[in-house]
């Protein structure tokens, strides 16, 4: 099953910008098809392989950099943009 994400990631820290690049790289090393923007980051491919990568991420960043916030919007299927 094709799983579209549309991920926003809220590090609370006053110097938050590296700490988003630093999460969007790690998204991107996972091998997803990852569309960072400004507002928030798409992330596409097998519904397994993206729920294991966000957990993976979202695990690191609370280890490594503490209290943050998260918020996705899942939905079935490629919504890629063409």
């Amino acid at each position: 099953m094709y799983l579209s994400v549309q991920l926003s990631y809220y590090p609370l820290a006053d110097d938050f910008k590296p700490v988003v690049k630093e999460v969007v790289k790690r998204l991107e090393a996972t091998g997803l098809e990852v569309h960072p923007n400004r507002m928030s980051t798409q992330l596409f491919g097998e519904f397994d392989a993206v729920m294991a990568a966000l957990s993976e991420v979202m695990k690191w960043s609370f280890e490594t950099h503490g209290k943050a916030v998260f918020t996705a919007n899942f939905l079935e299927g490629d919504r890629r943009p063409r």
